[in-house]
């Protein structure tokens, strides 16, 4: 009988606990963090005279000029800034809905790498090919200053990694469909904002089933709330990649 009590208090678990431990998860700091850095960079940027938002716009931006006169803080700069106040505001209550669906499944830690991964890693390889295709004359070097900033390489590198949180029979379809728009809309557009969409995806995506493969992100049955944050997830993918 004192054993059996014994184990049951080792299983038994305080109500009191789970409250602060659920209560914990919703806290979701990353996201929060972010999505209040954007909303304030976004406000300021919106009072800034046209002017003024080119310059921030240009001082921001992840271009060859900026990346070769060794301006690395726009890696992360560029994150913050969102040239078009209008979209900014549809876009960054979207992406909260995705970067909260992240740091549910597999925390506030994971969520910032798969974005830096996603967002710095596709700048650089499409800085990279643009180098190449300036300095062999495939295109003009007028391209070296050209405008690149915002979220849509870190949010689509989440989009791939967030085949985590999707049912299982689910994982390849949705991994399979958002590749195919990715490289439509190489194919369709042919910008190099839109190879970053793509690159991003497959950064992501890699990383996604890494994590499936290691059991390091939980596997569980999507709660309503999930779903639903889910199906926003996938609005902004379709919105960054035909918008």
């Amino acid at each position: 009988m004192v054993a059996a009590t014994t184990i049951a208090d080792r299983v038994s678990v305080d109500p009191g606990t789970a409250l602060r431990t659920r209560w914990r998860r919703l806290r979701l700091p990353a996201t929060f963090g972010y999505v209040g850095a954007l909303i304030a960079v976004t406000a300021v940027f919106s009072v800034l005279s046209d002017s003024g938002q080119s310059k921030m716009v240009v001082h921001a931006s992840t271009n060859l000029h900026n990346l070769l006169n060794g301006r690395v803080g726009t890696l992360f700069s560029s994150a913050l800034v969102i040239g078009d106040v209008a979209a900014a505001w549809v876009i960054i209550p979207l992406l909260g809905c995705l970067l909260a669906l992240a740091e549910l499944r597999f925390g506030a830690v994971h969520l910032v790498r798969v974005f830096l991964a996603g967002h710095i890693g596709a700048t650089l390889l499409v800085a990279a090919g643009l180098w190449i295709a300036v300095e062999a004359d495939w295109l003009p070097a007028s391209i070296r200053w050209a405008q690149d900033v915002g979220v849509s390489y870190g949010a689509m590198a989440l989009i791939g990694a967030i085949v985590v949180a999707v049912p299982y029979r689910w994982r390849i379809a949705w991994a399979t469909v958002w590749f195919i728009v990715a490289t439509e809309a190489v194919l369709i557009s042919q910008t190099f904002t839109n190879v970053g969409h793509l690159l991003s995806f497959c950064i992501g995506s890699a990383v996604g089933f890494s994590m499936i493969r290691a059991k390091a992100a939980p596997t569980t049955r999507l709660t309503r709330v999930e779903s639903g944050l889910l199906a926003v997830s996938a609005i902004l993918a379709a919105i960054l990649l035909m918008g």
